[in-house]
């Protein structure tokens, strides 16, 4: 029997306009975007039943279900009863929650990484610690199992110690966000709900740390991986499967599954370029087309879908994706791409982000927000804000900031900072301590580093978010870190990139857009007709198609199609692939990669 797509979870349990995503895959999705880009499994099968699973298990022994945060553990639990009872042995279910430090506990270790900056602040610290920090080994050793069946559930499920079958439940992030928005999650060790953005804080800098720490080392373990998202259904794969192909993955172009949220400053861009985008929000400002922290990936058999975290991918093949940049990066990824959509919108906030030193020392980031906007589309007098006017100086656009944050006032912006007219195919240069931000009018191809929470807002237009609360102010954090010496004449010479042409023939043009010294990553633009041929040459490639309908890419025999302003992984182990641009006249696609020098 066929299994209906439908929304498993009430509204009430998950607070967007975004659709839970559909269990199988829609046939009507796939131009001009596809919001659902999913890899096919080329052996083994994905199954949506609960009791397929059950009946492949031993009808005793022990069952260990781990997973992570904002499963719904007590669903899980009835509907693992509903389909055991008919068993013949004892069953006996055990919440490794249990063996959890007292809440007091736990908030006393952690509260060094989320309060030195303020409660009511995003910014944190990251948390060194493990899973089992948070723990008592004692009633973790005294969770025993019985006669019969046991089952012990929950985040840290493994912890116990138990030999049996090991089961992993991934929730992806963003379906994650969107529970902790309707009050229905706890952060790991929390006996209550909180804030979302306090959630938020919680989960960036400690929740996701220690769970993927946790995760990285049961990859090799697990028996069975199941994407929890879905409420009463299931879909799952064996992890042999699911190894398999994550090492697939590893050597082939793919696309991560992007997310969209509106913003105080979204646009109508996305809502008409994008068709599938529910129609029910004020406005779109992001597109998470590919920020491997939050990103999930899709996998699909026979039409039936199944997400998982992009993280898996990075713990097991991480040297196949990133090649020469694994050494240096580990299994972090550390390119990412997203929209920011201003199209009758507003502008974003005025901005800056920390320098290197400021990032490691004040929040434990590995590397800092380095940014860069590629105006992908534009239309009327846009513009980017970027660098100071020569007149500026430190003390009068502090002074300026303050009163206008103390009196609710507004600021002569350009008094201060520089606003460039923009147009597309306009490359704009950000490395840390740069002053910024996108003006009106404009779809912005954000390529920067992964962090993306460092904004030190300067300035915001006087106005409130979505829910009419006032915006956060970063005044003392940007001005520790802004750079006063990028004004004048040197912002036209140093931050807004200078396209060389570094090959050309009859059907071709390649570009190099250069980005600052500072960035670890850089840029490259193709015009084509007809087929190209590339070369990792050890790098991963990060690709769009930024003017155009459709093109091709092939690699190790496998053949793939891909839409304007979609984003594409190409793993460094695909070495060698070939790029076809289907529409008429050329095609323009993007590449970026880590620097050879940055290594």
């Amino acid at each position: 029997m066929d299994i209906a797509i439908t929304e498993n979870l009430t509204k009430e349990e998950r607070n967007t306009q975004q659709e839970l995503l559909p269990l199988n895959k829609p046939w009507d999705h796939r131009k001009p975007y596809d919001i659902y880009p999913s890899r096919k499994i080329s052996q083994g099968s994905i199954s949506q039943r609960l009791e397929e699973l059950f009946a492949q298990l031993p009808a005793a022994g022990n069952l260990i279900v781990d997973g992570d945060l904002g499963i719904d553990w007590d669903g899980f639990v009835a509907d693992s009863k509903a389909l055991l009872n008919e068993r013949s042995v004892p069953l006996n279910f055990l919440n490794v929650a249990e063996a959890l430090k007292p809440a007091s506990a736990i908030e006393a270790m952690i509260a060094p990484y989320l309060h030195s900056d303020g409660e009511s602040s995003i910014f944190g610290k990251a948390f060194n610690g493990t899973l089992a920090d948070f723990f008592d080994a004692q009633k973790l050793q005294e969770l025993i199992p019985g006669k019969g069946l046991n089952i012990i559930y929950g985040s840290g499920a493994a912890l116990a110690g138990w030999e049996g079958t090991l089961l992993y439940l991934d929730l992806p992030k963003n379906e994650l966000q969107f529970r902790s928005r309707a009050g229905r999650v706890y952060n790991l060790g929390a006996r209550a709900t909180a804030a979302p953005k306090i959630q938020y804080k919680r989960f960036y800098f400690v929740d996701w740390p220690v769970l993927n720490r946790h995760k990285a080392t049961l990859l090799p373990q697990i028996d069975y991986l199941i994407d929890g998202q879905h409420g009463k259904v299931y879909p799952w794969t064996s992890a042999a499967i699911f190894r398999a192909t994550l090492a697939e993955l590893g050597r082939h172009p793919f696309r991560a599954r992007p997310w969209f949220e509106p913003g105080i400053w979204g646009g109508s861009w996305m809502m008409e370029h994008i068709p599938d985008l529910p129609k029910t929000v004020p406005n779109y400002a992001w597109s998470f087309e590919l920020i491997s922290p939050e990103n999930g990936i899709l996998i699909e058999d026979q039409g039936k879908l199944l997400e998982f975290s992009f993280d898996w991918l990075m713990f097991a093949a991480s040297s196949a994706v990133l090649g020469k940049a694994a050494e240096k990066f580990g299994a972090y990824f550390p390119i990412r791409f997203d929209f920011l959509d201003t199209f009758d919108g507003d502008h974003l906030s005025i901005q800056c982000h920390p320098s290197l030193k400021y990032a490691q020392e004040n929040f434990g980031e590995q590397i800092t927000q380095d940014e860069t906007y590629y105006i992908l589309d534009q239309k009327g007098d846009s513009g980017v804000y970027l660098g100071f006017t020569e007149s500026s100086d430190p003390v009068s656009f502090e002074q300026d900031l303050r009163s206008s944050y103390e009196n609710g006032t507004a600021l002569d912006v350009e008094e201060h900072v520089q606003l460039i007219p923009s147009k597309k195919h306009d490359f704009f240069l950000i490395p840390n301590r740069t002053v910024h931000s996108a003006g009106i009018n404009n779809l912005v191809l954000e390529i920067s580093s992964t962090p993306y929470i460092f904004t030190f807002k300067l300035y915001d237009w006087v106005r409130k978010d979505l829910n009419g609360l006032p915006r956060p102010i970063n005044i003392d954090h940007g001005m520790k870190n802004i750079d006063f010496s990028r004004k004048g004449d040197k912002v036209q010479e140093e931050l807004i990139s200078k396209p060389v042409l570094l090959q050309q023939s009859p059907t071709t043009e390649h570009w190099h857009l250069p980005t600052h010294p500072e960035h670890f990553y850089d840029v490259e633009r193709y015009e084509w007709e007809g087929t190209l041929q590339l070369e990792t040459k050890g790098h991963c490639h990060i690709l769009m198609l930024v003017e155009g309908s459709q093109l091709e890419i092939m690699a190790h025999g496998e053949s793939t199609i891909y839409n304007y302003a979609e984003t594409i992984v190409v793993p460094a182990a695909a070495k060698t692939y070939t790029m076809t641009y289907l529409g008429s006249g050329r095609g323009k696609v993007l590449k970026a990669f880590v620097k050879d020098d940055k290594l």
